[in-house]
């Protein structure tokens, strides 16, 4: 898991400090391949996964949530990357892109990058940054650059949902878009309650969208690698969210199970 915490000159556009960075990656990717590891999961964010102040949820859980007002009345500053506009991230992901995935080809790792957590409007960003990875049409482009079988996403059901006016009803032509392409090397199957700009990380089975709808999607699209659960709810009495993800694994399970036995 590359994270822009242990490898910061990579977003922050620094050489050479960024290049010894991505050598490190390169040379993380060939281990992979000789430990006979198919796939590695990382991001591009300066931001991180930003969220307010949690809400209640079913059964007096608490659910992670996100409310683009609310977080701008708080005057956050600037990051220590200063304002890094639309143009400057697609170039810092480019540079890494061009670099690494000739090495995944070569080793035939697949590398996964996850979605910017959450969207943020295009033309403001937040804290000065614009989250290019943080749209549909910006997740297409990032899939262009660099064309390959081993460049893709680890697609965050729930990020993406997090970009969408109505995920309820847009996520399932979504996921058929990235799997038709074959770019979806990894899910996080996690479900919200709301909308772009505003919504709750809830239980699988307690949001806006349909589960079932999307992994019959996934299945439709002929998607072969790992289905999972992805930030839990956080329950009384349950430190660690065992509890909740112990409920997130069950209710994969069922679904899987669902969606294979149907004709």
């Amino acid at each position: 898991y590359i994270t822009h915490a242990e490898n910061p000159a990579i977003m922050l556009g620094q050489s050479p400090e960024r290049d010894r960075e991505i050598d490190k990656i390169c040379g993380m990717i060939r281990d992979c391949a000789r430990a006979g590891i198919p796939a590695v999961k990382y991001n591009m964010t300066i931001l991180g996964v930003v969220r307010t102040r949690r809400t209640r949820g079913r059964g007096g859980a608490s659910y992670s949530t996100f409310n683009y007002a609310e977080a701008e009345a708080q005057h956050p500053p600037l990051t220590p990357a200063g304002p890094v506009g639309a143009d400057g991230m697609w170039d810092r992901i480019t540079y890494f892109l061009e670099r690494v995935v000739p090495v995944a080809n070569e080793y035939k790792v697949r590398i996964a990058c996850h979605p910017h957590d959450p969207a943020m409007p295009l033309k403001e960003g937040f804290r000065g940054v614009h989250r290019v990875l943080g749209s549909v049409n910006g997740l297409k482009r990032f899939i262009s650059i660099c064309p390959s079988p081993y460049h893709g996403l680890n697609f965050c059901q729930g990020t993406v949902s997090e970009m969408l006016e109505n995920p309820g009803e847009q996520i399932y032509d979504v996921i058929r878009y990235f799997g038709e392409r074959k770019k979806l090397f990894n899910v996080h199957f996690r479900n919200i309650r709301g909308h772009f700009l505003n919504f709750q990380e809830t239980f699988p089975d307690n949001g806006s969208v349909n589960m079932l709808r999307a992994m019959r999607t996934y299945k439709e699209v002929g998607y072969e690698y790992m289905v999972m659960p992805d930030h839990a709810p956080m329950i009384e009495g349950d430190p660690g969210e065992k509890q909740a993800f112990a409920f997130e694994y069950g209710y994969i399970a069922a679904m899987l199970q669902t969606v294979q036995e149907e004709a």
